[in-house]
């Protein structure tokens, strides 16, 4: 039987399915090897591994020869042997081979930035080919790349040939029936793998990076490209809708007559400070975890000018950024909201005309801007600022005539900058840009808040030579080593312009480095520095309380003394009811913690509850009490009801 299989048309079908099962089994013993250190595996851990990671390999190889499946069940037996079919089954099987190898390539890179399979992010660098395409010609050799994937597929191909494959296929003799066996057992195997089959089966356990190494790269690419957005209603646990409300005005203090409607969260804040209107500018930092600096343990000494920064500031010294992307520090640092599943606000329909901390500035007299290094049309940014409220500049690569923006848009001059990478200019660049719009603004009295986005700690970790003693391109290290002189060099240069004085400035990060941990949301890393810089009534103050990334801004208008109407999550961490608690997750899972009790909602309706020792970064399992599980349930719920809902509207706080 097996000799019937190996030698008719298919030997060059169950080649390729040989081959990738081997590489596949290469690739994440590799991947294992990796990750032995940080994860503790057991025997048990690894048998399930290689168990799970087979069966779905086997259904990317499936998956990625169907098309060659049918081909081989459609030609006529007259035509195996012809100078066509030949040429065909080349092409095909280079094609396959090729894709096999570079995906593989891609997982390798992939997961020495993220420690983990294909997610989400994979899915949106495929949106966004420039800024990809150039940073991966910047990280890695591109021609010598592409020319060694070319070079090993044809290796394989030549060792498919050594062995026979094509020939016997050629030669073979296969009769009807056995083709349409082979087609409907492939047939069958694709409606298993696609039904029956979730790429949630191997998320079992507390092991996260055993889940991760027991997937397969394009199986988990196909699983989040499906699950762009999810639901909420469908797929969340839920309490009903009035008790969601209900308990999430308890949290935010909320008094149930201040908010008008039921389904609500609109209120009115009163300060008792004395108020203040000083510009303000928020330099939200790229990738900058808190243990970069000194101030959190580090002893590298790459953050110099951070820490003397920290020592005369207002430093928040327990926050934790809401996500893992740009676009949810920034849903987070423009809404004051909990991260709700799947995609970003910033990249989703409907997102304008929101009540953001930019519309509390624009009551307040200020003009907001939106200043980024790179393209704002990356991510959705430049529509989502755009749309409400703020101007936008931005390098403007991909200017096309009639942009929507392009009223209140100003781009980056090709004169002004001094060094660029595929995500954008220096930071230095940037800040100069920043600081001749407030040369500027000052001159006609104009109040400005700022809304500043960088990104030179980012890969490639390129950036302009002679700054730092760490060459470019040589690591994180060197990245964060200048992204700090930049940071201590806009500093000097705005200390004698005349608005400083009058002038907030806030260095917060959008995200850590990396939030790849033993456990699928691991607390550990979403822990990011905020430091408040020269404001008048305090000049320096630490603030121990664990607090979100959404809480910076009611607490910045506390100290500045502003009452104001609020639509936001956001809590003011120094009033004395404040309960320390954070929101953060992923794309699918979605965490709420208050004090060190931790809850994690997942789709499927799950619930998981855990005592957090932060300590030794673990998570002990452990029966909540209900009231616990509700405060996480009522988070997400009802912020996913008012953005689809259109209860975040700007129009609806009138």
């Amino acid at each position: 039987m097996l000799n019937s299989i190996l030698k008719n048309r298919y030997s060059l079908f169950i080649s390729f399915i040989i081959f990738f099962l081997s590489t596949s089994f290469i690739i994440r013993s590799i991947l294992l090897i990796f990750s032995v250190a940080k994860a503790g595996f057991t025997i048990f851990n690894i048998l399930e591994i290689y168990s799970k990671g087979l069966i779905y390999d086997l259904g990317v190889s499936i998956y990625l020869s169907a098309v060659f499946a049918c081909y081989l069940f459609l030609l006529p037996q007259k035509f195996n042997g012809s100078l066509f079919n030949k040429i065909s089954t080349y092409f095909i099987m280079f094609l396959m081979v090729m894709v096999t190898l570079f995906s593989f390539f891609a997982e390798l890179t992939f997961w020495q930035e993220f420690e983990s399979r294909f997610n989400f992010i994979a899915v949106d660098y495929l949106i966004y080919t420039y800024e990809v395409v150039n940073n991966i010609n910047e990280s890695y050799p591109l021609p010598i790349l592409i020319g060694s994937v070319i070079g090993l597929t044809l290796l394989v191909l030549f060792i498919f040939k050594k062995f026979n494959s094509f020939s016997i296929s050629f030669n073979s003799e296969t009769r009807f029936k056995t083709r349409f066996l082979a087609f409907l057992t492939t047939i069958v195997l694709l409606f298993i793998y696609s039904f029956l089959i979730n790429n949630s089966w191997a998320d079992t356990g507390e092991n996260r990076y055993k889940n991760e190494l027991a997937k397969a790269g394009v199986y988990s690419f196909f699983s989040a490209f499906k699950n762009n957005e999810l639901n909420y209603q469908e797929f969340y646990s839920l309490l009903n809708n009035d008790e969601a409300f209900k308990d999430i005005k308890s949290q935010l203090n909320i008094i149930e007559e201040e908010s008008g409607k039921a389904k609500s969260i609109y209120h009115y804040i009163k300060s008792t400070n004395i108020e203040q209107q000083p510009n303000v500018i928020m330099v939200t930092i790229e990738s900058f975890s808190a243990d970069f600096m000194r101030h959190f343990g580090n002893t590298q000494n790459i953050t110099p000018n951070l820490d003397e920064l920290a020592d005369s500031s207002i430093l928040f010294t327990n926050m934790f950024a809401t996500g893992t992307r740009t676009v949810r520090g920034m849903e987070a640092l423009t809404l004051a909201i909990p991260p709700t599943p799947g995609s970003s606000i910033v990249r989703r329909p409907n997102n304008s005309h929101l009540f953001t901390i930019g519309s509390v500035f624009e009551n307040k007299g200020y003009q907001s801007t939106f200043f980024y290094g790179g393209d704002g049309y990356f991510d959705n940014m430049n529509q989502y600022f755009s749309g409400n409220g703020y101007d936008i500049v931005d390098r403007g690569r991909n200017l096309t005539v009639g942009d929507q923006y392009e009223t209140h848009r100003t781009i980056i001059k090709d004169e002004d900058v001094t060094f660029e990478n595929a995500w954008g200019i220096s930071d230095g660049d940037l800040y100069n840009q920043v600081v001749k719009d407030a040369d500027e603004k000052y001159k006609h009295h104009q109040k400005f808040y700022d809304f500043v986005m960088t990104t030179s700690n980012h890969r490639p970790f390129t950036y302009p030579s002679k700054k730092i003693d760490l060459p470019s391109g040589s690591g994180r290290e060197g990245a964060v080593k200048y992204t700090d002189f930049a940071i201590g060099e806009f500093i000097q240069k705005i200390k004698n312009k005349p608005w400083f004085k009058n002038t907030v400035i806030i260095f917060i990060a959008d995200h850590c480095a990396s939030s790849a941990g033993k456990n699928e949301i691991d607390i550990s890393k979403y822990h990011i520095p905020c430091i408040v810089y020269n404001l008048k009534s305090t000049t320096t103050k630490t603030i121990t309380q664990m607090s979100s990334q959404i809480d910076l801004y009611p607490t910045l208008f506390d100290l500045l003394g502003w009452s104001y109407n609020s639509n936001f999550y956001g809590l003011n961490v120094l009033d004395k009811n404040y309960s320390p608690r954070i929101i953060l997750g992923t794309y699918q899972k979605l965490a709420y913690m208050k004090k060190d009790s931790l809850v994690i909602l997942s789709p499927q309706r799950k619930v998981e509850t855990y005592i957090y020792n932060k300590e030794n970064n673990e998570q002990q399992p452990i029966n909540f009490p209900k009231p616990i599980i509700n405060h996480a349930i009522s988070n997400y719920q009802t912020a996913y009801d008012l953005f689809k809902n259109d209860g975040l509207k700007y129009i609806n706080l009138k």
